[in-house]
Order: structure tokens, then C-alpha cells, then sequence
């Protein structure tokens, strides 16, 4: 490995230690209900990054900057009475971080699954991802699958069927979305905090005991449903 290189992992080394002492210290807050922990994974420049902004901060940068390793942001909200913290972890999609950010995969109760509807080597990986989903993570993670950049529909390659088919096939939800244009963004995190939280009422019902241990980092039931909401843009 050459010297610029070990720069980079020093410095990805550097801010996973950071992201993991304020993944501690947002557990020791108890000032919430829930606290889950989201991932959103897919190919390089699939607007994973730019999606994360669109909904923690509500911005948007045309600027194409590359993540290096891994990155988070916190947001709180309010679902069904119940006060939620969620900490949602940017990956980078280069094959050179994959065993770093793969490392981020245990623990995550949802993952947000990205290609780009104006690229088809995106969506052609999407099965890798999934690999990846079921080597790395829970075997009940909660997973939606997202369509990027619904609003170049003009250098579009991926049909929305095409994305709906594949979702139906591996049993999850389906939505078409846009950072730029706020299309659905906030939608996709809300129905994924609605299904983690569904599955967690279900686990908590067949389980009691469960609740002793509140709603952080237990397991969840086994596979999500196929996409049956009518708010889905497919």
C-alpha cells in the first residue's frame, strides 16, 4: 500500500472511531424511545450522499464529491406517538472501502438500497448489495429499494417496472426518488421507520420479555413484505 493510500485509511480509521464514540454516546441519551440504526448502500455516485442531506438537512449540492469510508447523520423523529433517534450511515461505494463499510452492516435495523435509474450497472449490482445485506447484517434487517434520480427521466435506462419487478422478487418496497427535487426522499425514511417499528411491535408481542431490553439492537422479524403502499411512486 503506498503512502497516499495509508493516509486515506489512517484517516477513514479516524472518523469510524469518531462515528463509533458518537454512536455511544447517542445510546446513553435516554431522551427518546427508539433509537435505530440506518444504512444507505449502494454503487459509487448513486446519490446515496446527497439523499442523506436532502433528508437530515434539507439541502442539496450538484457537486459530486466521492465519500471516503463512511459518514452519519442523527435526525429524531416522531412516528406513531413514539420518539425516534435515528442514526443514518452514509457508505461509500467503492470496492476499495467495501471491508470497512461492510464492517458498519451489524447492528443496522434498516437499509436503505440505492441504484440509479440513469445507470444501469447500478441496478445490475443490486443483488451484490443484497449478498452483502445477508453475509453481513441481520438476517431480519428491514430493507427498501431505491431508484435514484427519477427526475432525469430523459437519460433515464431503468424503467420503474423493472425496479418494481426486482423488488417484488426479493420481497421488499419500492420507491422511485430524487435528492434534487425532494421526490419521496422523506417518504422512503418514513416508511422504513414504520416497518422496523411494525416488526418490532410484532416481535415484542410474541416475545414480552423483550421489552425488558427496550428497542435498541434486538431482532426483528424475518423477511419484510412485498410493496403493498399506495404512496410507493412505481
Amino acid at each position: 500500500m503506498d503512502s497516499t493510500s495509508c493516509k486515506i485509511m489512517n484517516t477513514i480509521d479516524e472518523e469510524v472511531m469518531t462515528g463509533e464514540a458518537k454512536w455511544q454516546k447517542d445510546a446513553a441519551d435516554q431522551n427518546f424511545d427508539y433509537m435505530f440504526k440506518l444504512l444507505i448502500i449502494g454503487n459509487s455516485s448513486v446519490g446515496k450522499t446527497s439523499f442523506l442531506f436532502r433528508y437530515a438537512d434539507d439541502s442539496f449540492t450538484s457537486a459530486f464529491v466521492s465519500t471516503v469510508g463512511i459518514d452519519f447523520k442523527v435526525k429524531t423523529v416522531f412516528r406513531h406517538d413514539k420518539r425516534v433517534k435515528l442514526q443514518i450511515w452514509d457508505t461509500a461505494g467503492q470496492e476499495r472501502y467495501r471491508t470497512i463499510t461492510t464492517a458498519y452492516y451489524r447492528g443496522a435495523m434498516g437499509f436503505i438500497l440505492m441504484y440509479d435509474i440513469t445507470n444501469e450497472e447500478s441496478f445490475n449490482s443490486v443483488q451484490d448489495w443484497v449478498t452483502q445485506i445477508k453475509t453481513y447484517s441481520w438476517d431480519n434487517a428491514q430493507v427498501i429499494l431505491v431508484g435514484n434520480k427519477c427526475d432525469m427521466e430523459e437519460e433515464r435506462v431503468v424503467s420503474a417496472e423493472r425496479g418494481r419487478q426486482l423488488a417484488d422478487q426479493l420481497g421488499v418496497e419500492f420507491y422511485e426518488t430524487s435528492a434534487k427535487e425532494n421526490i419521496n426522499v422523506k417518504a422512503v425514511f418514513e416508511r422504513l421507520v414504520d416497518i422496523i417499528c411494525d416488526k418490532m411491535s410484532e416481535s415484542l408481542d410474541s416475545e414480552p420479555a423483550m421489552l425488558a431490553g427496550g428497542a435498541r439492537g434486538q431482532r426483528l422479524t424475518e423477511q419484510p413484505q412485498g410493496s403493498n403502499n399506495p404512496n410507493c411512486n412505481c
